[in-house]
């Protein structure tokens, strides 16, 4: 059997254990079993994929299935992966993996919290796989729809305002890629029957027309799940409600589906309108880099400040890749997985801390550091990696993108560069300002001095997720080179419009 199949096999059996479990131990006791196997899985692809490539094993996908689903449409479950697929599937599979743990005291709906969260990811996992479009954006609208649950019910605050309103703009997004899908479906009849197969889809030279009209379709509704200007709004509500596992799939792997989407979709396929339209949207994205870095200036909130901090982060990721060169989208895919990692550790450390406090005012904290010191020296991790320290992930990422967007030959483009620079200044203060506030200083209330430092099940979700930080900020190299194979066909095919 295809191990790719794994990714939703798994996750599907979870699910079915789960509904026999009795109470909420048995159901977050399976659920960790279930994702513990994913993680595995996504480990032995990993080391599987790489060993392939080694051997000399070729094809810009390896791992390669296709099995015909609705005949009529010529609509396949087709499947495969490259470097760039093969990483996010192991990012995926460490957040929820670690996003378990960090709801392991959930006891209100247990059974029906962790069916939702593994659905969710499940939509995750059978996104990064698919090959075929239509497919694609099914396992899309699995992994968007049941947020509006986990938040409407497990939320906070104003949680169902903000679980509607992530809904909705989401659901506008979903709307605008259909129309883009189909508009890439009925005009591959030029070149055979009509296809939604990505890989057949890439060798056919759409006009230059239908590009100009349904390239914005694409890269706007995938934009939207990555915080494009201005229709970033539902994010920062939606992770200031989310439960604590939600914020991290949510910001952690979620997000990272736009800018994927905008990459392997509506640029590949439709490049003369990507270079094209590309300076309309690189003003947009870099109102997004130094707008959401101001914006977490100003909020006093700690989930607010990392949602605002991820509009910042995930900005980037939409601006390298409008630079277009190889350097640039090495850098973005980079920053996907830097971003992925260090914003479910900031969100597992926020949910950890409210949990004792019961407060995300940064104004009520401070000297916690004396009291929980496991917990803030995560934080501290967290927060260098974010305002790009060398030796951890968020470094090699940034570097990486403002390098390549530097090395673009245009005018316009270099000055967007050093206007989104100024990111990185904007950003230290207010992580430095945050970890000043939280954990140093005097303690502001009495009660904090009996607070409990990280408890098991918090150690492992946080460990899990500052390894990978700290290893890819030693040894960039692997990640790097590897993701740069798979760049090879999509900057090529983009640089040859030139």
């Amino acid at each position: 059997m295809n191990i790719l199949n794994l990714f939703v096999i798994i996750p599907v059996l979870t699910v079915i254990g789960i509904l026999f479990t009795k109470d909420y131990k048995g159901a977050r006791v399976t659920a960790a079993v279930g994702m513990s196997l994913q993680l595995l899985t996504a480990v032995i692809l990993v080391l599987s994929f790489f060993a392939q490539r080694k051997a000399g094993v070729h094809g810009d996908f390896l791992y390669l299935s296709d099995y015909t689903w609705f005949k009529t449409l010529n609509i396949h479950y087709c499947v495969g992966v490259d470097s760039i697929a093969v990483w996010m599937l192991l990012l995926a599979s460490i957040v929820v993996f670690a996003g378990i743990f960090a709801s392991w005291q959930v006891e209100y709906l247990a059974r029906e919290f962790f069916i939702s969260l593994i659905l969710l990811a499940t939509g995750v996992f059978g996104f990064f796989i698919s090959l075929d479009l239509f497919t694609m954006f099914l396992f899309y609208e699995l992994a968007v729809i049941p947020m509006y649950l986990l938040i409407g019910i497990w939320g906070s605050g104003p949680k169902e305002y903000s679980a509607m309103k992530l809904t909705l703009m989401l659901m506008g997004g979903s709307a605008l890629l259909i129309v883009g899908l189909l508009g890439l479906y009925f005009y591959s009849s030029s070149a055979g029957p009509v296809t939604f197969n990505l890989l057949q889809l890439s060798k056919i030279s759409f006009p230059l027309a239908m590009q100009r009209f349904f390239f914005p379709f694409l890269f706007v509704g995938f934009g939207i799940l990555g915080a494009l200007f201005p229709l970033h709004t539902w994010s920062p509500d939606g992770h200031s409600s989310a439960p604590t596992a939600v914020s991290m799939l949510h910001a952690g792997v979620l997000m990272k589906l736009g800018g994927y989407g905008c990459m392997r979709v509506a640029m590949f396929l439709l490049p003369d309108a990507a270079h094209e339209m590309s300076w309309i949207f690189l003003i947009l994205t870099t109102i997004s880099v130094v707008y959401g870095a101001f914006g977490a200036i100003w909020q006093k909130d700690l989930k607010y400040i990392n949602a605002y901090s991820s509009v910042s982060h995930c900005g980037l990721v939409l601006f390298a890749l409008l630079m277009m060169n190889k350097t640039s989208m090495d850098g973005a895919v980079l920053q996907m997985i830097s971003h992925g990692l260090m914003t479910a550790l900031f969100f597992a450390l926020i949910g950890m801390i409210y949990g004792r406090t019961h407060t995300r005012n940064i104004d009520q904290m401070g000297g916690l550091m004396a009291v929980v010191p496991f917990l803030g020296v995560a934080y501290v991790i967290a927060g260098l990696a974010s305002l790009g320290l060398p030796g951890l992930s968020g470094f090699v990422a940034e570097m990486t993108i403002f390098f390549g967007s530097f090395q673009h030959p245009d005018t316009f483009h270099r000055v967007a560069t050093i206007i989104a620079t100024s990111s990185i200044v904007i950003t230290a203060v207010y992580i430095l300002r945050v970890v000043g506030k939280l954990l140093l200083g005097q303690l502001k209330e009495k009660e904090y001095l009996e607070f409990p430092d990280a408890k098991w099940y918090e150690r492992i979700s946080l460990v899990v997720l500052i390894v990978p930080i700290a290893m890819i900020g030693f040894y960039p190299t692997f990640l790097s080179s590897t993701v740069m194979d798979a760049l090879n066909p999509i900057v090529e095919r983009l640089t040859a419009m030139l």
